[in-house]
């Protein structure tokens, strides 16, 4: 039989469900792994043991009571923590920064609500880097989130601890957030599946804002099809909604089960929000593996064009320093910020509101673009990030935050265009790259068109079958 940690997270609810073994065994075994591997790829920066197993306990009476266990919770009993840039009633969140400890929710957010609304257990909360604004997670006064894969790099941004943690099998899905690519990068970076779903798929309600609808919730997994149960879990409205997508026309999960028809590809290997950048021979060998297995498929494979010149996304910029601007940072606490997120924020205090509006008129203008750019493609196929995972500290730069951010967009010259245009896409672990001897994941991103997550998850599920990276190991795991 398989250990529990290598189960995905629906075949660990189907063991539970047939009583193969039970909620309290699955959270006490987390917990262990939690404790021993946790700290060795910062996962973790707070683990909550006691309402874990209390949670447990609840599901299991759910099981006893149940007369039709096909009704019980989709995912009861699946352990899957939570990323400290969301609440979490009772439980400490620092958002990453040293100027918000202390900090204790009276509430849970959205997505904790429907995640508990579907069985799954909040064993803790993840590590993120300052706000989420970094493409890393080195956040000061806490332990770095590494890739399991190679513990001297970075397990990326800012889904950092998340997806360390899924990676090193210590759950089996973990609940993450994407503004300019914080699931994708970290997904590649520790070889898992990361979906940023349309703008308005998920909700960040009934408390969380849109604001400039760049970032949305999402999840970390090993495997499509508990990508797409995640979807299925998670795109529910909330009342006030600003973006709301109509239902989808089939479950995500019959979706991710079967091929989508054929397809017109785009490949894209030119960086675009940073000319010149360069690109790692790794992620470009990365995406023509995938192109190969496209053609075999019977897709029609072109190559995509640049969707816009590298200086239009300056619009990006001036919202992302804004927003950086908008944490509630207590302003007798803001030395207590790290320099890359002072930095922002000064930026962000030099964008007047017509700068704002008309950075918010830009990106109006470059999704039309984009779509029109576009228009002959279902899909856009591209590496994730352009180098090998990052060794740790070789991004962050206290001395030159702006050279830091600049470094940044070199690293990640893709993920935001998606963002930008609110647009789904996917980052997959197809390849594992020898890098002198050390095994190092590949990630390829996927795009499709607006509210096509249907057509992206039956693609990555066919894609999963033919590169089966669900049997690969880390060497912390």
């Amino acid at each position: 039989m398989a250990e529990l940690h290598d189960l995905t997270a629906l075949e660990l609810a189907a063991e539970i469900r047939d009583g193969e073994t039970s909620p309290t065994d699955v959270v006490r075994h987390a917990l262990d792994r939690a404790e021993r591997l946790g700290p060795q790829v910062g996962a973790y920066v707070t683990l909550a043991p006691e309402r874990a197993l209390a949670e447990a306990r609840e599901a299991e009476a759910l099981l006893r009571a149940a007369t039709d266990v096909d009704a019980l919770p989709p995912l009861l009993g699946v352990p899957c923590p939570v990323k400290d840039l969301n609440a979490v009633a009772g439980v400490p969140m620092s958002a990453g920064s040293r100027a918000l400890d202390g900090y204790v929710p009276e509430h849970d957010d959205g997505i904790v609500t429907l995640l508990n609304q579907a069985g799954t257990i909040m064993l803790g909360k993840t590590t993120t880097p300052e706000l989420g604004l970094p493409c890393y997670t080195e956040p000061d006064g806490q332990d770095p989130a590494r890739t399991p894969w190679d513990l001297t790099r970075s397990a990326g941004g800012s889904s950092g601890g998340a997806a360390a943690a899924v990676a090193a099998r210590l759950v089996p899905v973990a609940q993450g957030s994407d503004g300019g690519g914080s699931i994708r990068i970290p997904a590649s970076a520790c070889g898992l599946v990361g979906l940023k779903p349309s703008r308005g798929r998920i909700s960040p309600g009934p408390y969380g804002l849109d604001g400039a609808g760049l970032a949305t919730l999402g999840f970390l997994t090993r495997d499509v099809r508990d990508t797409a149960a995640l979807l299925d879990v998670a795109a529910r409205p909330w009342p006030g909604d600003t973006f709301e997508l109509p239902p989808a026309a089939q479950p995500f999960l019959e979706a991710a089960r079967r091929p989508p028809g054929r397809l017109r590809v785009g490949v894209l290997t030119t960086p675009v929000i940073a000319e010149g950048a360069p690109v790692h021979p790794a992620c470009v060998a990365a995406v023509a593996a995938v192109e190969t297995e496209l053609v075999e498929l019977g897709h029609d494979v072109s190559e995509a064009p640049v969707p816009f010149p590298a200086e239009r996304w300056d619009a990006f910029r001036a919202l992302w320093s804004v927003m950086a601007l908008q944490a509630p940072v207590p302003p007798e606490r803001e030395d207590l910020l790290v320099p890359l997120t002072r930095w922002l924020r000064e930026q962000g205090r030099a964008v007047s509101g017509l700068d704002y509006a008309q950075a918010v008129s830009a990106v109006q203008a470059l999704t039309r673009e984009i779509a029109r750019t576009w228009a002959g493609f279902d899909v856009i196929v591209s590496p994730t990030f352009a180098q090998l995972p990052a060794p740790l500290g070789s991004l962050r730069d206290d001395a030159d935050p702006g050279g830091d951010f600049a470094a940044q967009t070199r690293f990640t010259p893709w993920t935001s265009v998606w963002n930008l245009s609110g647009r789904p896409a996917i980052s997959l672990p197809v390849t594992v790259w020898d890098d002198d001897g050390t095994q190092l994941p590949v990630g390829v991103m996927l795009g499709a068109r607006f509210g096509r997550e249907d057509v992206l998850l039956g693609l990555a599920g066919a894609l999963e079958e033919i590169f089966g990276w669900r049997d690969r190991r880390p060497p912390v795991a």
